[in-house]
């Protein structure tokens, strides 16, 4: 008798009727997927053809290849913009698109490892693995936002002029009716893109802030550094204190400088620990609580080293002890369920990364706050419109 033959003697012969499966997520998602519409998936294809000629005789299933890759597929090649989404150089066009994706190579502002400039190209980079359909959620993003990749905002060498750059680029695609999703660069850029989304905002911005470290020192070598964006976000005259909240903070790379501004100010706080303890929903709650409090707009930043740094190799202040990145995609999905004014992932630097897995994450959690929008009706509309 062969060995296998006595295997799972109580299952394999067994007469028991298998109960009904379909409330589970995954047999729901199976049906789910068939009321989504493929219209703009069929009109890239025909647009890549058109563009990009014919295939050739010898390749038999014609369908969805052309000679000049112009879309999607295959995901190892093409012009990497995010999610291969069309690069608008006509900036003046951006209101024409839902969703804007805008680059911030910017990382001297960092106070030890450098390199989160390439964060926006590695980012980009990684993001061809993805298809714009996600399972559990039943979104399509190609079929349900209108898209585009802006390119990088040109960051001269010095703080100032960079960020004084980086506040008119994110006012400028916020002020035309579309979400800035942007893609750090050092954590100093929280600073001027809460200052591009303020002018744009008629009554308070809210910012939920996912990072281990605090990042409320007013200065930090003498410079407005890394360590710094949110003393100098909440003086800005309608992005009070009080509607910052922190989740994740901790360990030991929390400067007391920041702490001290933490406790004058009135921010809220919460460790790795508090949110062990009282959960991801109630985490959730209370993030949404503070930040919205008489607000008209939240403003999300995720810093990648809010993850363990097991799972984000890339970055330049790596903390042990941080969240699993299950855990930081619930948060940010709890968080985008009530909808977003704008997004930044910061801090990731390509040149520490490992097999690009700090990079994937970064665009896993721009895409799964995306997803949830769409479902939860946060964004959207110029695909029905068009």
């Amino acid at each position: 008798m062969a060995f296998y033959h006595r295997h799972a003697p109580n299952h394999r012969e067994h007469k028991r009727p298998l109960p009904d499966y379909s409330g589970l997520q995954g047999m729901k998602a199976l049906q789910d997927e068939a009321a989504l519409p493929s219209t703009q998936w069929k009109e890239e294809v025909r647009r890549g053809k058109e563009f990009g000629l014919e295939c050739v005789d010898s390749i038999q299933d014609k369908s969805e290849i052309s000679c000049f890759q112009r879309g999607e597929l295959p995901h190892w090649s093409g012009i990497n913009t995010f999610l291969k989404t069309p690069y608008l150089e006509d900036v003046r066009k951006v209101g024409e698109y839902d969703v804007a994706f805008l680059g911030v190579p910017f990382d001297i502002a960092t106070t030890y490892r450098a390199g989160t400039r390439f964060g926006p190209q590695g980012i980009r980079r990684i993001s061809s693995l993805y298809t714009t359909y996600n399972y559990e959620l039943g979104v399509d993003l190609r079929e349900s936002l209108k898209m585009c990749d802006v390119g990088d905002v040109f960051c001269p060498a010095n703080i100032t002029k960079s960020h004084d750059q980086i506040s008119k680029a994110v006012a400028h695609v916020l002020s035309q009716g579309t979400l800035p999703m942007i893609m750090g660069g050092d954590h100093s850029i929280g600073y001027p893109c809460v200052r591009g989304v303020a002018q744009c905002i008629e009554g308070k911005v809210g910012i939920i802030h996912l990072d281990r470290h605090i990042d409320t020192q007013e200065k930090d070598m003498d410079e407005i550094m890394h360590t710094c964006p949110w003393f100098h976000a909440t003086n800005l005259a309608n992005c009070p204190p009080t509607n910052l909240v922190q989740v994740g903070i901790g360990g030991w790379q929390v400067p007391r400088p920041g702490v001290t501004q933490g406790r004058k100010r009135g921010s809220t706080v919460l460790t790795i620990h508090d949110i062990e303890r009282i959960g991801i929903e109630k985490t959730i709650e209370i993030a949404l609580e503070v930040a919205w409090k008489g607000a008209s707009a939240v403003y999300l930043s995720f810093d990648i080293d809010s993850v363990d740094a097991g799972f984000v190799p890339g970055t330049g202040w790596p903390e042990p002890g941080g969240f699993l990145p299950r855990e930081a995609l619930a948060i940010l999905h709890g968080v985008a369920k009530e909808g977003i004014v704008a997004m930044e992932a910061v801090e990731v630097s390509p040149p520490y990364d490992i097999s690009d897995i700090t990079a994937l994450l970064a665009v896993r959690a721009m895409v799964d706050v995306l997803a949830t929008m769409v479902k939860y009706d946060r964004v959207g509309g110029r695909l029905k419109a068009a």
